[in-house]
C-alpha cells in the first residue's frame, strides 16, 4: 500500500488532496512536486542520491485557509510519518520551554507507531488465530492428569520386573483417556457457539497486564518528556510485569488477546529499524507560526529576544543534523519541512538569511470567498453538511440542505470574516454549530422528522446574532 501510494503523479496527488481541501493549486502543486521528488530520489543511483535533499517549502496565508490540513493530507496520503509543531512552543537554549529536538524525537515516535500498526495488521490473521486458542482454552479447559496415589517407588519396582502397571492405575488411565474425549467433544461444541458469535456476552476470568501510569506525565510541561520516557522504558525492563485478573466478556476478551499475540509476534527491533529509516527517507515535518518567530527587531531586548535564538536552534535541524533519539541516533537531512504562517506584520524576508536559504519554495495561499465556502461546505468527502447530517440521522432525524440554505451559509461566513477577524473556513464551524444548536438539543424527542436547511431557516437562526455586532463577536 505505501508503495503503491508513493508512486502516485503530482496530478492524482493533486487530485487526492481536491477531495479535502479547497481551491489553493499552487500551494497543492508544490507540495506534490516535492512528494514527487522524494519517489524519483529513491530511483537514482547512490552516488547521486545522498545528494539529493528536499526542497523546503513555506506556505503564505491567512488561518483557516488550508495549510495544515494540505500538509497533513499529504502525509497521510503515503503513510509518512508526519509532526506538526508551532514554532512558538520552543525558545532559545537556556530559557523554560520545548528544545527544537523534540521535533525529531516526536517525528520518531510517530514513525513508529505507523510502522508497528502497519505489522499488527499484517500478523492479525495469526493473532485471531491464537487468541481464539486461548478463548477456548478458557471456555473448554481439557483436564490435567493426575498421579496415582501410592508410592511412587511401587512402579519401578513393578516395572524391574516386567509386571507393568497396576490394575488400579490402569483403570486410572482409562478413566482419564474417556474424560478427556468427553471434553474434547464439549470442545468441539464451544468452538462452533465461537464461530457462529452466540458466546460473545459470556463472562470470563481473564488473566491481563496490569499498566502502571506513565512515569512522563511526572515531566509534561518541563521540556523533559524525553526523560520521562526513557525512565519508564529503564523501569519497565527491570521490573518484572504485574498481571491481574479480570471478569470480561469473550468479545472485549477477544480484543485484549489478540493485542497480546500480536505484541508477541512482533519483531521490536525489526520495526524500531525500518521506523527510523522511514522517518529520515520519509518524514514531514509541518513548521506552523513560522511568522511568529520572525522581525526586524528579534535580537533586541524585551519581549522578542529569544526570537533569533529559535530561528538559530531551528536552524541545524532544517539544514540537516543527527539527533539522539531513545531509539538510536536520527538524521535530518532527507525530512521535509513545510513551514506556514499568516505574515501579516512581517515578511519571510524577516527570517534569519540562513533559514531563509533553506526553504527555497515560497507559496501563497489565497483568502477564501464566497463561492469556496459554497464549495468547502458541499464537495469534500468529509464536508461539514455531510457530518451533521450524519450524526442528527443516528438520532433517527433526517436533514436536507438546499442551494440556497448552502449560499446563505457561505454568505454569512463571508460577512463575518470581512467584519470582524479572518478566521477562514473555521468561521464555519462556529457558525455550523449554531445552526444546529436546537435541533442537536432537541433530536431525541423529534426522531422521525424531516428539516430543510434553507435559506429562511438559516436567516431565522442566526438573525439576532449577525445583526448585534457585539453578541457576534463572541458567538461567531
Amino acid at each position: 500500500m505505501q508503495q503503491h501510494r508513493a508512486e502516485l503523479t503530482p496530478k492524482e496527488i493533486v487530485a487526492e488532496l481536491d477531495k479535502y481541501v479547497i481551491g489553493q493549486f499552487e500551494a497543492k502543486k508544490s507540495v506534490a512536486i516535492a512528494l514527487r521528488n522524494r519517489y524519483r530520489r529513491k530511483l537514482l543511483d547512490p552516488a547521486i542520491k545522498d545528494e539529493v535533499i528536499p526542497k523546503n517549502i513555506i506556505m503564505i496565508g491567512p488561518t483557516g485557509v488550508g495549510k495544515t490540513e494540505i500538509a497533513r493530507r499529504l502525509a497521510r496520503l503515503v503513510s509518512a510519518p508526519f509532526v506538526k509543531v508551532e514554532a512558538t512552543k520552543f525558545t532559545e537554549v537556556g530559557y523554560v520551554g520545548r528544545d527544537v529536538d523534540s521535533i525529531v524525537r516526536d517525528l520518531v515516535e510517530g514513525s513508529v507507531r505507523i510502522v508497528k500498526t502497519e505489522k499488527m495488521q499484517e500478523l492479525e490473521p495469526r493473532a485471531t488465530a491464537l487468541a481464539e486458542e486461548r478463548l477456548l482454552e478458557l471456555l473448554s479447559p481439557l483436564p490435567g492428569k493426575t498421579q496415582a496415589a501410592g508410592n511412587p517407588l511401587d512402579f519401578l519396582f513393578q516395572a524391574s520386573r516386567g509386571l507393568g502397571a497396576s490394575a488400579p492405575a490402569a483403570e486410572e488411565d482409562r478413566a482419564y483417556e474417556e474424560k478427556l474425549k468427553q471434553a474434547r467433544d464439549d470442545r468441539q461444541i464451544i468452538k462452533q457457539k465461537l464461530l457462529r458469535g452466540e458466546l460473545e456476552d459470556r463472562l470470563l476470568e481473564v488473566e491481563v497486564e496490569d499498566r502502571p501510569p506513565p512515569v512522563m506525565d511526572m515531566f509534561a510541561g518541563m521540556g523533559m518528556e524525553e526523560m520521562g520516557m526513557n525512565m519508564q522504558d529503564l523501569f519497565g525492563s527491570m521490573v518484572p510485569k504485574k498481571k491481574k485478573k479480570k471478569k470480561l466478556p469473550v468479545k472485549q476478551a477477544r480484543r485484549i488477546l489478540q493485542q497480546e499475540e500480536a505484541e508477541k509476534l512482533l519483531d521490536m527491533d525489526e520495526i524500531t529499524n525500518e521506523a527510523v529509516e522511514r522517518a529520515e527517507q520519509s518524514g514531514i515535518v509541518f513548521l506552523d507560526e513560522i511568522d511568529k518567530v520572525a522581525g526586524k527587531n528579534a535580537a533586541q531586548s524585551g519581549p522578542d529576544v529569544s526570537r533569533e535564538g529559535v530561528q538559530r536552534d531551528i536552524l541545524p535541524i532544517v539544514e540537516g543534523s543527527t539527533v539522539m533519539t531513545k531509539y538510536g541516533p536520527v538524521k535530518t537531512d532527507y525530512v521535509l519541512f513545510i513551514a506556514a504562517g499568516a505574515f501579516h506584520f512581517t515578511r519571510p524576508s524577516d527570517l534569519i538569511p540562513e533559514l531563509q536559504g533553506r526553504f527555497p519554495i515560497r507559496v501563497e495561499l489565497q483568502s477564501l470567498e464566497k463561492q469556496d465556502f459554497i464549495n468547502i461546505l458541499v464537495e469534500p468527502e468529509n464536508a461539514l453538511t455531510k457530518q451533521y447530517t450524519a450524526l442528527l440521522m443516528t438520532e433517527g432525524v433526517n436533514v436536507e440542505f438546499s442551494e440556497d440554505g448552502i449560499e446563505e451559509i457561505a454568505t454569512v461566513a463571508c460577512t463575518l470574516n470581512d467584519e470582524m477577524e479572518n478566521i477562514g473556513a473555521r468561521r464555519l464551524h462556529t457558525i455550523m454549530e449554531k445552526l444546529f444548536e436546537d435541533l442537536s438539543y432537541e433530536a431525541a424527542e423529534i426522531q422521525g422528522q424531516s428539516f430543510c436547511i434553507d435559506r429562511e431557516y438559516v436567516k431565522n437562526k442566526l438573525k439576532d446574532i449577525v445583526k448585534d455586532k457585539d453578541l457576534s463577536k463572541y458567538i461567531l
